[in-house]
């Protein structure tokens, strides 16, 4: 089997994202932002945000969940490729990260499409499949590794027959290939990518964007 391979980085990485993205002024301000904040390195890249917002505009999205929000650059971007009636649900539990999201959403004019849960999110989306089972369109996963399968599970039942979920760092900075790496989190990941690849509830592409994205699509 022919390989084709391409290191995306450095000034190759810029082209990308130039040419690739195109971000508003208030996205760049919060990546610059997040940039220099302990942990900054979660945050997604801008060529990732720009595939997401191409996906959700395809699936005609208008409800959204999100699972993991950090400092709010993935919600803006989705909330920004919404239409004016368009919701997402963001699920985490850091008011001092998710301060710094509500000041840019508010900047940004998107803060009224965008629903902020501070809770644990398996509490989240358990309340949420109480009434509103099958409803949602596009899931994003980008949380604690080790609860990756239940955050799924219930996404999944959340969704529309056609809706999609993108699960984000399913390469590990590619650690799920070294066997010397025994982590909770690593281990978390590989056990992930190794069940979903077998689940035929769903269609699977592993996208080698960033940290790895997972694509599922709900049949």
């Amino acid at each position: 089997m022919k390989r084709s391979e391409i290191s995306i980085q450095g000034r190759l990485f810029d082209y990308v994202v130039r040419h690739g993205s195109r971000e508003t002024a208030v996205q760049k301000q919060l990546r610059a932002v997040t940039r220099r904040i302990p942990m900054g390195g979660m945050q997604i890249g801008a060529d990732q945000a720009a595939l997401m917002q191409v996906l959700v505009k395809m699936l005609g999205a208008r409800r959204c969940i999100e699972i993991g929000t950090f400092t709010g650059y993935s919600a803006l971007a989705v909330a920004l490729a919404l239409p004016a009636d368009g919701r997402i649900v963001c699920c985490d539990v850091s008011d001092e990260w998710t301060s710094i999201a509500r000041r840019f959403w508010k900047r940004a004019g998107v803060e009224r499409k965008i629903v902020l849960k501070l809770a644990p999110a398996l509490a989240t989306l358990d309340e949420l499949l109480k009434r509103e089972k099958g409803r949602f369109d596009f899931a994003f996963i980008d949380a604690d590794k080790a609860n990756y399968p239940g955050y799924f599970e219930r996404c999944l039942k959340l969704l529309r027959r056609g809706g999609l979920i993108a699960v984000d760092n399913t390469l590990w900075h590619g650690r799920v290939l070294d066997a010397r790496v025994r982590d909770a989190d690593t281990r978390a990941i590989r056990a992930f990518n190794r069940r979903l690849i077998r689940d035929r509830r769903v269609d699977v592409a592993l996208v080698a964007i960033g940290d790895g994205v997972t694509l599922a699509l709900k049949r």
